[in-house]
């Protein structure tokens, strides 16, 4: 709190309309932006690592995908537990914690010696990671109106969609350039990861109160007066977990939106997960051969991942009037089109445009999602209610790791990858036509 501020010395709140409250808005999502940018350093490099450490241990592609999902389920039990804790402690706090025990538990993960002392550390890591996306969500929700959320969850969205580009881009440096062996992608990418969340808890501010301005309309979006009641009046500050648990998992289209963003997400980590696998492999990188190294063509999953969320959440907003089902359909619909292309033109370079959409559509939809949990409770749950969600979103996705990689190891071919997660994006859209608000 800025002792010298004018307004809180005349003991009164400024407007939310004022340039100054913007001003402070636009401040709270750049941090949060910032350190989630960083974030993806601390989970997303896994697949880079794979072929070194199979290489090393010996372990199949199906084992590599049980230690993929253990991070994946700890994230799950992670987010039920930690969106929560960023309703109860704040936002600030919690995520910056996720940040610094991140980074410590990738190290523990860079002195593996088998699967058990890779997959366990890993795991605990996965439940480190869950201290970051929830809190931050229920900071923005804070700080930004109803009408406003899936601009602001398009942008929140977006830096992890960068965060995925730099999760790549970190991993390659680290194998292709500096020529370091897998250990490497646990140390050095994650310092980034430290820098951003010490940077957003000396930037942040947990609510408008904290700096001396009035909350704007925190909360549901739409018209129906019944949601508003719920998700307003029942929020009291003193409201205890179990209370905003049991309204958040009473909520059948949040639980309907749960399910539909299990498959999504199921679907994004399929591509996460193996794309490095499938362009490190001996058909890319006979097909690149004398063109680009086909790692780099990697890159262009995680850049249309970024675009896809910018995108959708506007247009959630501006097209559809946050109508946010609207959006994920329209977005899953297309994720499974290029999905099925990338398979039919597996080793040909019309696939980098491709796997640009595939990323684009498959993640897109992530910001009118995460938009839904303020819409459908209020801000004053916003936290507990992304935690659920995330939960469900990540159970489904770690279900699907083992799975593709028993696929790849059967059939002997990568790009077996991609007609499941065209199979994921449609079941994700089917299901979310019943999310009609």
């Amino acid at each position: 709190m800025q002792a010298a501020n004018p307004i809180l010395q005349a003991g009164t709140y400024a407007s939310p309309l004022d340039n100054s409250f913007r001003k402070a808005q636009w401040r709270m999502l750049l941090a949060a932006m910032f350190c989630y940018f960083f974030f993806y350093t601390g989970r997303q490099t896994f697949g880079f690592a794979i072929p070194g450490i199979q290489k090393e241990f010996g372990l199949s592609k199906e084992m590599l995908g049980w230690a993929s999902t253990s991070l994946l389920w700890c994230y799950a039990i992670g987010q039920a537990i930690n969106g929560n804790l960023g309703d109860k402690f704040g936002g600030r706090r919690v995520m910056t914690a996720g940040a610094i025990l991140s980074c410590a538990a990738n190290w523990v993960v860079s002195f593996a010696v088998g699967f058990k002392s890779l997959a366990i550390p890993w795991g605990i890591n996965g439940y480190f990671q869950a201290l970051g996306w929830a809190p931050g969500s229920r900071l923005l929700s804070n700080w930004w109106g109803a009408g406003e959320r899936g601009k602001v969850y398009g942008f929140y969205v977006f830096a992890a969609g960068c965060a995925s580009v730099l999760s790549f881009v970190t991993s390659i440096i680290v194998v292709n350039v500096l020529h370091l062996d897998w250990r490497w992608i646990f140390r050095l990418p994650v310092l980034l990861m430290l820098v951003g969340g010490i940077a957003f808890y000396l930037i942040a501010r947990e609510r408008p109160e904290d700096m001396g301005f009035k909350s704007p309309d925190t909360g549901v979006a739409g018209n129906n007066p019944q949601e508003a009641k719920a998700a307003v009046a029942d929020g009291e500050p003193e409201e205890s977990s179990w209370s905003r648990y049991k309204a958040v998992l009473s909520n059948p289209k949040l639980m309907i939106a749960a399910l539909a963003i299990g498959f999504q997400n199921a679907a994004r980590y399929g591509l996460i997960v193996w794309v490095p696998v499938h362009f490190l492999g001996k058909d890319w990188a006979k097909a690149a051969d004398g063109m680009i190294d086909p790692a780099w063509i990697s890159v262009a999953l995680p850049v249309g991942m970024a675009f896809g969320a910018l995108t959708n959440g506007w247009i959630s907003d501006k097209v559809f009037g946050s109508k946010r089902y609207k959006a994920i359909v329209l977005y899953m619909l297309l994720g499974a089109v290029a999905s099925i292309g990338m398979y039919l033109l597996p080793t040909s370079i019309l696939g980098l445009g491709l796997l640009f959409l595939a990323g684009f559509f498959v993640y897109g939809p992530a910001s009118s999602f995460w938009a839904l949990c303020p819409d459908l409770v209020g801000a004053k749950r916003a936290g507990t209610a992304t935690g659920v969600m995330n939960f469900f979103s990540y159970l489904l996705a770690g279900l699907g790791e083992p799975l593709i990689g028993r696929m790849l190891d059967v059939s002997g071919t990568t790009s077996v990858v991609f007609p499941i997660v065209a199979a994921s994006c449609l079941i994700s859209a089917f299901i979310a036509l019943f999310i009609r608000r």
